[in-house]
């Protein structure tokens, strides 16, 4: 049976990096949600509008709307896929149970475990590139000039407005309230597996790759 992976980690931990391995190196389709959500911040609807303020004041997309994005993305994949940044809470969790057995598909879950130091540099330091994407951090990985992208020189990076201590501290509070439950339910069921975020990230991945 194909299977749903199910990458659980505070904004920062490093999943989403994870996930994107996972499909270069597998063939296993990474869905998103934070991609998702980022291309619907030059959208100029209804529904990307309620989405961009949200994202602004550093909370979380509601369940519901979170939802419907998911079940429309995912209900184009054939086999196994990633879900990075769906389920949050385990009201979604139990969202994802219908959802699983319509698309005839088995949950397994991951953490991604990071410490909160960690997590803060990670996402206040992270600058990225708008023109390629690419992300450095001025932390663990600065551009080799300062503020500007080494595969673009004449580019400035740009800095997200919700990557400041206020928004990560309240992006990291609602994410530990929210994210517990999560956590205690796929426990109970023994679908969660873990892993450590910090260090090598090849090492990271041989963990992650070795569980699927």
């Amino acid at each position: 049976m194909s299977k749903i992976i199910v990458l659980i980690g505070a904004p920062g931990a490093g999943k989403g990096t994870q996930a994107r391995l996972l499909e270069e190196r597998r063939g296993i389709p990474q869905i998103s949600t934070g991609d998702m959500f980022r291309e619907m911040k030059n959208d100029d609807t209804p529904l990307a509008k309620e989405v961009q303020t949200i994202m602004s004041s550093g909370k979380l997309i509601s369940d519901d709307l979170t939802f419907q994005i998911v079940k429309n993305k995912t209900s184009r994949e054939k086999k196994s896929y990633i879900l990075d940044g769906f389920p949050r809470t385990a009201v979604q969790a139990e969202m994802l149970e219908t959802l699983a057995k319509e698309q005839s598909r088995e949950i397994q879950a991951i953490e991604v475990n990071i410490s909160k130091k960690e997590l803060m540099q990670r996402l206040t330091g992270r600058r990225s590139c708008p023109v390629c994407g690419e992300i450095y951090n001025i932390y663990s990985k600065p551009s080799k000039q300062e503020n500007v992208c080494d595969f673009h020189p004449a580019t400035q990076l740009t800095h997200r407005a919700d990557d400041n201590e206020e928004s990560v501290s309240t992006r990291l509070a609602t994410y530990e309230e929210q994210t517990k439950p999560l956590l205690d339910y796929y426990e109970k069921t023994k679908r969660l597996e873990k892993v450590s975020g910090e260090g090598d990230l090849e090492q990271i991945y041989r963990e992650i790759d070795g569980l699927i």
